[in-house]
């Protein structure tokens, strides 16, 4: 079959909602589109357990360090469903994280901004994970079929996440002057850095058109901002709150939220490595895979022996 036949044959399984399986023909440019987004997003997990790791020891209470406990370790959990996932195309676990580690991938700018008070882990919870949910309820629907079927579980996760960090915060705005002036300066520092979460403008999106034509992307980078500016901004009612942006507001003729001009300029610092933590999150992963390599070293010698044993028996 010609190479003109393989991708209109490809494109009639997109176009009829068929999910594309390992093993199918595809695209190459299909595949190192799915390799690169997957691999994003599990560095996004790993490297996302940091800022919140840092808490864990200062939670100001049992049941807050219980559940900031449990929502590291999901992340852990997310971050090994989407390097499995990205395995299947071919590529390889170690070659991932060694990209990860020299700095060469990519992964959500958002987790270069540093945690400065216990506010934060209910603005990186409500709006974070909120930012994060938007985007990931629709790679449920991805076409790539292990991505889709991976994005099902860590959704599901990922909204109590989001809950938690909305009631935290919740309880701080309901506190002493002094919770409530900490609960909205975490607000205010994390507001911009989460509507950066989508990415660049469509306009600027150089993947985007064609992710969208093969559905590895239901919705634009603007689209889903714009849905999650007209989410925050009901949702921060109830926290006796206010969003940083003077320029917010309702616009009747759309039905949307207008809000003001993101700072592009720090985002694409951020992205390209000189934000406030870049140099300390890779710094801090490094330190990691490097002291654990004695346990990964204990696990295939053992793996080996048991494997060894099996075959003389």
């Amino acid at each position: 079959m010609q190479l003109h036949d393989l991708e209109k044959k490809f494109q009639e399984k997109i176009d009829k909602e068929i999910k594309i399986e390992p093993k199918d023909w595809m695209p190459e440019a299909y595949r190192k589109t799915n390799v690169r987004q997957i691999s994003q997003h599990a560095h996004s997990e790993i490297v996302g357990m940091l800022p919140e790791g840092n808490w864990i020891s200062r939670a100001p209470s049992l049941k807050r360090k219980a559940i900031l406990i449990a929502k590291v370790q999901d992340e852990a959990g997310h971050g090994l469903y989407l390097y499995s996932a990205a395995e299947t195309l071919g590529t390889s676990r170690e070659q991932m994280i060694d990209d990860l580690h020299s700095g060469k991938a990519k992964y959500s700018s958002i987790f270069n901004y540093p945690t400065l008070t216990w506010a934060d882990m209910g603005a990186v919870g409500w709006l974070v994970d909120g930012a994060a949910i938007l985007n990931q309820v629709m790679l449920c629907r991805t076409s790539y079929g292990p991505y889709a079927r991976a994005m099902v579980r860590i959704c599901k996760e990922e909204s109590f996440h989001q809950r938690q960090g909305f009631e935290s915060l919740l309880v701080l705005s309901r506190g002493t002057p002094e919770q409530k002036a900490m609960c909205q300066d975490a607000i205010n520092r994390w507001w911009w850095p989460s509507l950066m979460m989508f990415g660049p403008k469509d306009s600027e999106s150089t993947n985007s058109d064609q992710s969208m034509k093969w559905k590895i992307k239901r919705k634009t980078n603007d689209e889903l901002r714009q849905s999650f500016v007209n989410m925050a901004v009901e949702q921060v009612k109830l926290l006796g709150m206010t969003l940083p942006d003077p320029d917010l507001k309702w616009n009747e003729a759309t039905k949307n939220y207008d809000f003001g001009e993101i700072n592009w300029e720090e985002f694409w610092a951020v992205v390209k490595g000189n934000g406030p933590c870049n140099k300390q999150r890779l710094a801090a992963r490094n330190k990691a895979h490097k002291e654990g390599a004695w346990v990964r070293e204990a696990a295939l010698a053992y793996a080996a022996k048991k494997a060894a044993r099996e075959k003389a028996a």
